[in-house]
């Protein structure tokens, strides 16, 4: 018992004026800056035209941000690029003309997207990256969720 009244009576000696506190908020604000600079700011438009703006950790995809961030963006097929439901549409035409091109397995997707327009993208296709900090996102009125709106699927 007597050592471990040492060691604390040590350790709060060897804080002096540099204490824990400090530090802490020294790592805090470090790690702040950190994140930014790992993460990109990005905001999603809703369908009533209300805005949220996150930060996005570089290399996420817009359709789990959205999920990470209760912004309500569907996905039906969770990502694997097998419906249109996580569309959305690029505000920023510039911002949109530094994306790399959409795959032909995205394009064929976004034909069957409910308002697509020539800035519009797949969530899941999406992935933070610098170029794209400050991207406005706008969420279309309605998705087409085949599943849910009556699709029947039949075995090929």
């Amino acid at each position: 018992m007597m050592k471990a009244e040492a060691a604390g009576q040590r350790e709060s000696s060897l804080s002096g004026s540099f204490g824990r506190h400090q530090s802490r908020g020294f790592a805090a604000e470090a790690a702040a800056l950190a994140d930014e600079k790992e993460t990109i700011q990005v905001t999603f438009v809703d369908k009533n035209g209300e805005e949220k703006q996150i930060r996005v950790p570089m290399g996420v995809n817009m359709l789990q941000a959205a999920h990470d961030n209760d912004i309500e963006l569907e996905g039906a097929c969770e990502g694997s690029l097998a419906c249109s439901t996580c569309h959305v549409i690029i505000m920023d035409q510039d911002l949109y003309d530094k994306m790399e091109e959409p795959s032909d397995e995205e394009n064929d997707m976004l034909d069957l997207a409910f308002g697509l327009t020539e800035t519009s993208r797949l969530g899941c296709q999406v992935v933070a990256s610098p170029e794209l900090d400050g991207m406005k996102l706008r969420l279309p009125a309605a998705t087409r969720n085949f599943y849910v709106d009556g699709h029947k699927p039949e075995p090929h």
